[in-house]
């Protein structure tokens, strides 16, 4: 019989996690669990119904965080006009320089822009930034010409979400030191960005399940019937 351990047990003292609960009093259940002593991550997770292995069933997209999502984000641009995106609060902007630390493995970026232009020679890093999920994309809002505002956008809480090959979903909606009704905000957002991204090939119940979660603590179910219309 697996143990658990002491602070998996006091969590199960905030009430009964397995059962599906209004996403505000999930929220606030999450809250009574035992904090960590760092400022853990709040999780929104998504089990779906679709077949990923579809190409008609991909679910990907980005949706901004009313409150941000707490982390700070530093940005890679690449672009032959480095000194704008720095100008607009890019931490690396350049081209061939970059590419060329990141072939030799550089990666301490969290999102990578790039301008249509510089993208045409960015796709050669696919097979280095494609798995980490750090490759730009004109579906995620990071290949554009709009840099300057793709890294506002970034910086303020923009997060983007992709469904794995497990048909999983997983996306940071703040920290444990975010007020309760600013983490049942945020994840309102997104549970509506989420379920609006139904593929339109798809047929039959789209979100399974819903959890809330935090880095150290079990997940909470949040009840069907806050996503039962998608």
């Amino acid at each position: 019989m697996k143990k658990h351990s002491k602070r998996y047990l006091r969590a199960l003292e905030a009430g009964d996690l397995k059962k599906g609960l209004p996403l505000a009093e999930a929220v606030d259940t999450l809250f009574k669990t035992p904090a960590a002593k760092f400022d853990e991550t709040v999780e929104l997770s998504f089990r779906l119904g679709i077949d990923p292995r579809q190409s008609d069933q991909m679910v990907r997209g980005t949706v901004p965080l009313p409150h941000g999502s707490g982390k700070p984000v530093r940005v890679l641009v690449f672009t032959e006009n480095p000194e704008a995106a720095t100008a607009a609060g890019a931490e690396f902007a350049g081209l061939a320089d970059y590419m060329k630390k990141i072939s030799e493995g550089w990666l301490d970026f969290d999102v990578a822009i790039a301008t249509p232009e510089a993208m045409k020679e960015v796709r050669t890093l696919a097979r280095v930034l494609g798995p980490r999920g750090l490759m730009p994309n004109p579906k995620s809002g990071t290949v554009t010409e709009n840099v300057e505002q793709a890294i506002k956008e970034v910086k303020a809480g923009r997060v983007e979400f992709k469904v794995d090959k497990t048909a999983n979903i997983g996306v940071a909606i703040g920290k444990r030191s975010f007020k309760p009704e600013q983490i049942v905000e945020n994840a309102a957002t997104v549970l509506e960005a989420i379920g609006k991204s139904r593929p339109a090939a798809f047929k039959g119940r789209f979100i399974m399940n819903v959890t809330v979660t935090a880095t150290m603590s079990p997940g909470v179910r949040v009840d069907s019937a806050d996503f039962a219309k998608f």
